[in-house]
């Protein structure tokens, strides 16, 4: 092509690219396709007329858009402004709605939970405990109703209470994965609790004191749980009202929306914590400097919450917030043949519990159902006193063992042998499933049992050690549960006996150990997650609020109860033995490439078998 010609043709492109450097466009993405086209012209001018103007003139545009480019790049530092100023706010502004559900629930449970103080005196007992009360009225009588706050060590109060916060903050978000129901009950638990609360001090006569004892932390604290509230239910809209998308593409974009507002609340719990612990012990500061101080943490909540983004948004946020398109839902194919982190095989455990997701809820279900009426059967306590239920931080999960280890209930070692190795044969089907669909091979009644009793075999080892009273059976379990797993895992894929089983899986995971500990380390954080359900309040509320409607004696409803309780923590565990289940099955592929390489060997022995003909392949 000729100089002329090749100028007429691009000159007015060119010329569009200045007046957009004029404009000092800062839009990166569009600088960047501006460069990429650019360079395509500066390059063949190079190649075809080296020497002439419109190379260097090429030249200095291509360096305009490259400065522009870099220019404008941000740096960490300026990446967590931008987030403080422009991102949160938006985040903030476009879950306003959520905003306002929050702290309506929040201000009505406050008036309830007054309410009920006045109506009842003994309310507040039944919502703080009798322990408390009765050390918060013999500060009272002593003379200093806010001694609670003096009683450890500035720095530990102030760590324990973040830590504490941030726990409760981060469970209200997680609840709202449930409809936004969660998020909600964790609300009303808390306005509740806050106004039984003031009401009491109100009724005692120390009102003032411990208003501006309480919201000297408490303007931050009580603020950003509503707001962690906000972002719990800011994810789970995306459940509820998934508008043109999917539920799992609007839940996507809703989760991490949510997550972080919940990333902006860290710094607001960490400074609570700080004033709480090193702050409010300060009773004997003037009403009117507590008073100030507690109006400025207002302002600052409100200002930055409230009154900054709407302000942003009448006059335009810098840049739009870049998760709004999630791309098509896909089942994604799991590609077995290459070397993955831990990370990797869990969001492809994910995918696999994703795309089962219905088969599994049932096999849960049904599990859980077969459990609790066998037991229900052949207990010979009530259930209500053969189980015990503690609603505390991890009560749940550290009582796992009375399902295995329980002497009033007629031969469950035995139950769980059979059931727990029923429910890993379907487990291993589903994660074998797309290896079946290529060769499909039917087996007879025998071959069924044998594969049976090769699960049969680490499941009775696994269910035994929980069932006898060995000092650190959790532990030895919990060490045991890669190899166990990994076992059941091998003798079904490689259709060998479970002792061949064992010795494959040893030498496979010898030399990544600590690959092992890590997945393992990940799987359990998320499962104790999971357990973390059911130590909360709300479960408890839902089950009383059956009993409101249920007209039976206590006993009957004790039973219903403890029953309930009972399928409900067998359902989770189902679910976190999935988990477990189709981790380390990946993990299988994974080590076996590491120490033996099938797919590359194939590989190398494919080369060559295919020919080229006419840009088409053809197999050799």
């Amino acid at each position: 092509m000729r100089e002329t010609n090749f100028i007429n043709q691009n000159k007015e492109k060119w010329k569009e690219y200045e007046d957009m450097l004029d404009r000092k466009v800062t839009d990166p993405d569009r600088l960047n396709r501006l460069f990429v086209q650019i360079t395509d012209d500066l390059s063949y001018s190079r190649t075809f007329y080296p020497n002439r103007s419109v190379r260097v003139y090429l030249n200095n545009l291509a360096q305009q858009i490259f400065y522009n480019i870099y220019r404008n790049k941000k740096s960490p530092i300026g990446r967590l402004v931008s987030f403080w100023t422009d991102e949160l706010p938006q985040l903030v502004y476009e879950s306003r709605s959520a905003f306002r559900v929050a702290f309506v629930v929040f201000i009505v449970s406050m008036l309830i939970g007054a309410f009920s103080a006045e109506m009842d005196p003994e309310f507040p007992r039944v919502i703080l405990g009798d322990s408390y009360v009765d050390m918060t009225i013999q500060n009272i009588e002593t003379g200093d109703p806010m001694a609670v706050y003096k009683d450890r060590s500035r720095f530990g109060m102030a760590l324990g209470i973040t830590a504490n916060n941030l726990f409760v903050a981060f469970l209200t978000f997680l609840l709202g994965a449930f409809f936004c129901i969660g998020a909600i009950g964790i609300l009303v638990q808390n306005g509740i609790m806050v106004g039984s609360f003031q009401h009491f001090f109100y009724d005692k006569g120390v009102f003032q004191e411990s208003f501006l004892t309480i919201w000297t932390h408490g303007t931050l604290e009580i603020s950003a749980i509503v707001i962690a509230g906000a972002a719990g239910i800011t994810m789970g809209q995306g459940l509820i009202f998934p508008g043109t998308l999917s539920r799992i593409q609007a839940f996507q974009i809703s989760a991490r929306r949510g997550l972080k507002i919940m990333v902006g609340l860290v710094p607001i719990f960490i400074a609570a914590g700080f004033i709480e612990g090193y702050l409010t012990r300060y009773t004997e500061t003037p009403d009117i400097i507590r008073l100030m101080f507690i109006l400025i943490c207002l302002f600052f909540i409100l200002g930055y919450f409230v009154i900054y983004p709407i302000k942003k948004a009448r006059t335009g946020f810098t840049t739009k917030l870049k998760d709004t398109r999630i791309p098509p839902t896909q089942n994604l194919a799991i590609n077995y043949n290459r070397i993955k982190f831990s990370g990797e095989i869990l969001t492809d455990a994910f995918n696999i519990i994703r795309k089962n997701l219905s088969v599994l809820l049932k096999y849960s279900a049904g599990f859980a159902s077969a459990y609790t009426f066998i037991i229900s059967i052949l207990t010979t306590l009530p259930l209500n006193e053969a189980f015990s239920f503690p609603m505390e931080i991890f009560g749940s999960f550290n009582q796992l063992g009375q399902y295995f280890n329980n002497e009033s209930v007629l031969l469950l070692p035995v139950i769980n042998i059979f059931l727990y190795a029923s429910f890993f044969f379907l487990l291993i089907k589903i994660l074998l499933r797309d290896f079946r669909s290529k060769n499909v091979v039917k087996r007879d009644i025998s071959q069924q049992v044998i594969r049976f009793l090769n699960i049969l075999v680490p499941t009775s080892i696994g269910c035994l050690i929980l069932a006898t009273d060995l000092p650190f059976k959790e532990l030895l379990l919990f060490i045991l549960i890669p190899f166990l797993l990994m076992t059941i895992f091998i003798s079904q894929k490689e259709e060998i006996n479970f002792f061949a089983a064992l010795i494959r899986g040893l030498s496979l995971m010898k030399r990544n150990l600590s690959q092992v500990a890590s997945l393992l380390i990940l799987a359990s954080v998320l499962g104790i997650l999971l357990f973390l359900i059911m130590d909360t309040s709300i479960l408890g509320f839902y089950l009383e609020f059956i009993g409101w409607n249920v007209s039976v004696d206590q006993s009957t409803m004790d039973q219903l109860v403890y029953g309930s309780l009972i399928y409900i923590a067998i359902f989770i565990l189902c679910l976190v033995l999935s988990l477990f289940t189709f981790s380390f099955g990946l993990l299988y592929f994974s080590l076996l490439e590491i120490a033996e390489a099938p797919w590359l060997h194939e590989a190398v022995a494919n080369i060559g078998q295919h020919q080229s003909i006419r840009g088409l392949e053809k197999e050799g």
